[in-house]
């Protein structure tokens, strides 16, 4: 099984009750055979561009492993699911972001190791 991330814009109307919306997403998730691992809402927020008239819409993104088949059902599906003005399912690729993530840490490491500190800027300009 293979990892994805799906970002899913709830209409903006749904945000007051998005949990039966939720729900009918997830439930086209299991029955397609994917495990939904986290789900992260930003909430409403507003479009780039406008979506069926919409200039907002609620953001919520689900982390999943699921077989490569089941990418096209979900597709299928949301495609005609009234609460879901916009979709994007993606593979992340994981050794860019496990680089990216030791990169970060070797960085941290040797700012560490000179001593840097972000906390002496904010006293120095606490002084003046």
């Amino acid at each position: 099984m293979a990892q994805y991330e799906i970002a899913v814009l709830y209409h903006p109307d749904l945000e007051v009750d998005l949990t039966k919306a939720e729900e009918r997403v997830t439930k086209i998730f299991t029955d397609a055979g994917a495990k939904i691992t986290a789900t992260d809402n930003w909430g409403k927020r507003k479009l780039a561009y406008p979506i069926a008239k919409n200039e907002h819409a609620v953001y919520v993104f689900y982390t999943t492993e699921m077989p490569g088949d089941a990418v096209k059902k979900i597709e299928t599906t949301l495609n005609i699911t009234d609460e879901v003005i916009r979709y994007m399912i993606v593979k992340p690729d994981l050794a860019a972001i496990a680089k990216a993530e030791a990169a970060k840490a070797e960085k941290a490491e040797k700012a560490a190791a000179r001593g840097d500190r972000h906390d002496d800027d904010e006293a120095e300009s606490d002084e003046k």
